[in-house]
Formats: C-alpha cells, structure tokens, sequence
C-alpha cells in the first residue's frame, strides 16, 4: 500500500464563509474527512493557512522543505493549493527539487470542499491517485488533467477546467481512477534528491501596452536585479515614439539580468524574425524560447539566487529543466 503525505497550505479547497467572503480556515484533517479513499494510506502536515494571493518564495522554500524532509518516509506528495498562484508554486518546486524520483502533485479547487457541488474531492482524489504513480517530478492534477509542473497555466477564473498545459501535451487523463497517458512519461533523474532554495526574490515583470513610458525602467534598475519583459508577438521592443531600446540595454550593462519572452500564451518568442526583435537582440538578453511566465519569474529568481554573473545566468536560464522548454538551440 502507497504512503501519501499531504501537505496543506490553504486556498479555496481549504475556504469557510467569514465576514469578509471565503477565507481559508479548515485543517488537512477536515478535508480529508470528506474523502473515501482506498488502496492507499495518506497522513497530513498543515504547513500554512492561506489565500495563494499571498503567496510568497519564502512559502515555496517551506514547501520544498518539507518534501525534502519527508522524502525517504513516503511514496508520493499531495500539496493542496489555491488556484491563482498554484503554477508559479509548482514551477518553483520543479526547480528547488532536483532528480525527483516521486510524484509531487499540486491540486485545489475552484470551490471548497464544504460546498454540495465543489470541484474539490474529484481533484483531491485525483492527485492522491497520480501520487501513487511510479513517477518522479512535480505535477498540477486538475479536473482530470494533469500537467508538468513548469507548464501549468490559470486560464479560467471560475470554471472546474482552470488550467491548461501551455506549449507541451497533458501528461494524463484522470477518469473513474483510470490513469491514461497521452505518451510515455519520462522522469529525468542525474543522481539523488537534491533541495536548492537559493533564491533572489528581487525580480520584476513587466507586462509592455502601447505608452509604456521609458522613464519607468530608472525606477525598476534600483529595485531589482532581474526584469521579465512580457512583449508583444514574437518579442520586439518599441524602438520609434517611446523608444525603449536604450533603456533595456542600460539595464543589462547595469548588471540586471533581462528576459524577453511573449504575451502570447502559445508557440513563444522569437527575436530574430522582426527588426523590431532583432535591434534588442544582443548577447546577454535572456531568451525564453517557449517558457511561460509562471515558470519564467520563479527559475530567474532561483538562478540569480546562485550567481550575479550575466552569462551563467543566461546559460542556467536558456538551459531546458523539468520540461520548461521544448525550443532550444
């Protein structure tokens, strides 16, 4: 028989009624309470009780934490979690645990468990279920979906089916606990467990509209040491009215590590297509090729928590891990 961990960190799966709308308030022991599970035995730790809109790196490195303290005593981990920030959560675990030989599976729900039509037992039951698959990394299960860690994206605010895989097909289907791959899984292991919660907080996201003013980037370069740039397209920088060229590449000759990636969900950037990409092309811009922006802030800030030296940070950060990219040359 399988041995689950729970870890609980709050979320609407865990949400009662206050004064002031849904707030997280039950305890793993509760939610479980709810369930009927067989085959397998679950015990729960509750690590925190809270909306993931307060969500932080520090509560990421407690997660890891405590898979990796936990790891040799079970077979797979369950994290319940709140949806909005549940895939840079998982993205950050896929990082800050390395050679993962077991499942860490993410889940929560679009309504608490409490309530007569929730979401919240099928996705529990689910992710107990993938946890005790013999696989190893880190997995979002929802609504019968499930998805590699560095690839979940929120897509729907109320709707049983939030998440999407963005630029990699789902992993599985979960129907009736029946399991059905959609390709053999792959787990990528170079050697045992290995925990690094080394990480810098100190990065900014910057989502680009049309009046994006130059000025702002003076303030961002006294604040941080990493900028995600969200363009358009492919990934261009305005260069005519509002050129903001000259900016960009003050930061990077200020020793900020720069990003570019897409506001395009699907197919990723590619700078070397327009001129408006290729003036902003230069050698220490970061590529991010086909990676989410889930998955894009939460790898910079553990890599700038390793190094300060631009070109290592490029290296790590164009490097494929845990299945972040599919488009690298």
């Amino acid at each position: 028989m399988k041995k689950i961990l729970l870890l609980a960190t709050g979320g609407t799966i865990a949400s009662v009624e206050s004064t002031n709308g849904l707030t997280p308030g039950m305890t793993p022991d509760e939610m479980v309470n709810f369930l009927e599970m067989n085959g397998y035995q679950v015990e729960n730790k509750l690590l925190m009780n809270i909306d993931s809109t307060n969500m932080q790196p520090e509560s990421w490195v407690t997660i890891a934490e405590a898979i990796y303290e936990n790891y040799s005593l079970y077979d797979g981990f369950v994290i319940t979690h709140g949806t909005d920030t549940m895939a840079y959560t998982s993205a950050a675990l896929s990082y800050m645990l390395q050679n993962l030989k077991k499942p860490v599976v993410l889940t929560g729900s679009q309504l608490p468990i409490k309530y007569h039509k929730t979401d919240a037992k099928k996705n529990l039951l689910d992710a107990f279920q993938f946890a005790c698959e013999d696989v190893g990394g880190v997995f979002v299960v929802f609504d019968g979906r499930v998805i590699t860690g560095t690839r979940a994206v929120k897509m729907r605010t109320k709707s049983y089916d939030a998440f999407e895989s963005i630029n990699q097909p789902y992993v599985a289907f979960i129907q009736n606990s029946h399991i059905q791959y959609t390709q053999p899984y792959k787990t990528i292991v170079n050697g045992e467990l290995m925990l690094d919660t080394s990480l810098c907080p100190d990065v900014f996201l910057l989502k680009l509209h049309p009046g994006t003013k130059p000025e702002l980037f003076d303030y961002i370069k006294h604040l941080y040491k990493g900028v995600v740039i969200e363009s358009y397209g492919s990934g261009g920088i305005p260069f005519q009215g509002r050129d903001l060229l000259p900016k960009v590449k003050e930061l990077v000759a200020s020793g900020i590590a720069v990003v570019i990636t897409t506001q395009c969900l699907e197919e990723g950037e590619d700078l070397s297509v327009y001129e408006v990409g290729r003036k902003v092309l230069e050698d220490m811009i970061i590529l991010s090729k086909d990676m989410n922006s889930e998955a894009i802030v939460p790898k910079l800030m553990w890599t700038l928590g390793k190094t300060n030296d631009l070109q290592e940070v490029k290296k790590v950060m164009e490097t494929p891990i845990a299945h972040d990219t599919t488009i690298f040359e």
